[in-house]
């Protein structure tokens, strides 16, 4: 019965759609570690808010920016092979109906609060969380500040379609090598550059989740990776990107362990994909956890209204601020996020029956009378 209700709850927004088995389990985990991190230092929280919480909150994050990645680039080059083309045009609108809506709700619910003084912003937080580019906005109050990485995958999905269909499959995977190299690089400078190289240093997390859509194919025919999808050892691939995340020297993270966390969390997402018949496959399409993986970015939007560690507020302590965090976004994914998706699935169901009657009415010949 459970189970049924969550499965319910889902196909209430998507219907069939997101049907890659483990991702959505994997997005679950993921927000699990952005709420722990923005609890962390909350009343009552049993763990203190310092830089391995932190970090935890910043992993989700990019396993988040890597599994959007693979998810993107994959429709995309779907189309691609299918009609030797993309259609821009479809793409963005379908990102418009599946991000601005909750989002600007978001915002919208944030600017009244803001004018009631219930909460305080800073100067042009507004603005920039409005256009996406919080990421270029350093000082931001705590309630908005989290729209960073919205803005960031945002502006990377302005260009990666045009790219990939300029360059094609293999051009591209060729630029995203390269943006691999660049990006530590740039994270290097950035200290010296900041905020100009906020987009630079993080889209290679999104870049390598692109990069294996490309070669999924490619790599299963590898001996020697299907032998390390099939290891028992495998276990130690995203051990080894957790190690990773929490080495302490600065200038190493950006240098070599980014590059690693996002080479070993692309490896892993491969193989929950192709091991949803072991116990951590049914783990991660387990309804429950599959539900919180869909509802991911509703939560990720409204768990910063509650969880705020500065405030002082009975609403942001613990346990009630989780509580309220969960239901606010449950509240924005049944009246928002699903309406919106279920009326996207209208549009491109009406159009295609437009186009396929277009295609299959004859065209009158020369001598029929017009």
């Amino acid at each position: 019965m459970l189970n049924r209700f969550f499965i319910a709850l889902r196909e209430y927004g998507y219907g069939a759609q997101r049907s890659l088995p483990g991702l959505d389990g994997l997005r679950a985990i993921c927000i699990v570690f952005v709420l722990v991190s923005h609890l962390a230092g909350t009343a009552h929280f049993p763990l203190p808010h310092n830089l391995s919480t932190s970090r935890l909150g910043e992993f989700g994050v990019r396993v988040f920016f890597v599994i959007s990645g693979f998810l993107i680039t994959s429709i995309l080059l779907a189309e691609l092979r299918r009609k030797d083309d993309i259609s821009l045009g479809r793409f963005y609108f379908r990102r418009t109906l599946r991000l601005l809506p909750a989002a600007y709700f978001f915002i919208f619910v944030i600017a009244i609060l803001a004018m009631q003084h219930v909460m305080s912003l800073e100067r042009w937080d507004l603005t920039f969380a409005a256009t996406y580019t919080m990421n270029y906005h350093p000082v931001s109050g705590w309630p908005v500040g989290h729209l960073w990485s919205l803005a960031i995958e945002e502006q990377f999905y302005i260009l990666w379609p045009a790219i990939l269909l300029t360059l094609g499959a293999l051009r591209s995977s060729r630029f995203l090598i390269g943006l691999l190299f660049l990006a530590p690089l740039l994270r290097l400078a950035s200290p010296y550059v900041a905020p100009a190289f906020s987009f630079l240093i993080w889209s290679d997390a999104l870049a390598t989740g692109c990069l294996l859509a490309l070669l999924r194919e490619n790599l299963a025919a590898n001996v020697h990776y299907s032998r390390l999808l099939a290891s028992r050892w495998f276990v130690l691939v995203p051990t080894v990107a957790m190690i990773a995340n929490f080495v302490p020297s600065a200038k190493l993270n950006w240098l070599v362990c980014g590059t690693v966390m996002n080479l070993a969390i692309a490896i892993s997402v491969d193989w929950a994909m192709r091991n949803s018949h072991t116990a951590v496959g049914r783990f991660l399409n387990w309804p429950a956890i599959s539900f919180l993986g869909v509802f991911s970015y509703s939560c990720y939007l409204w768990q910063q209204l509650f969880l705020n560690r500065e405030s002082t507020s009975p609403y942001c302590a613990f346990p009630l601020n989780l509580f309220l965090a969960i239901a606010a976004a449950l509240a924005s994914y049944l009246v928002v996020e699903a309406p919106i998706l279920r009326l996207r699935a209208v549009f491109e169901r009406t159009r295609d029956r437009r186009r396929s009657f277009a295609n299959t009415t004859p065209s009158p010949s020369p001598s029929s009378p017009v």
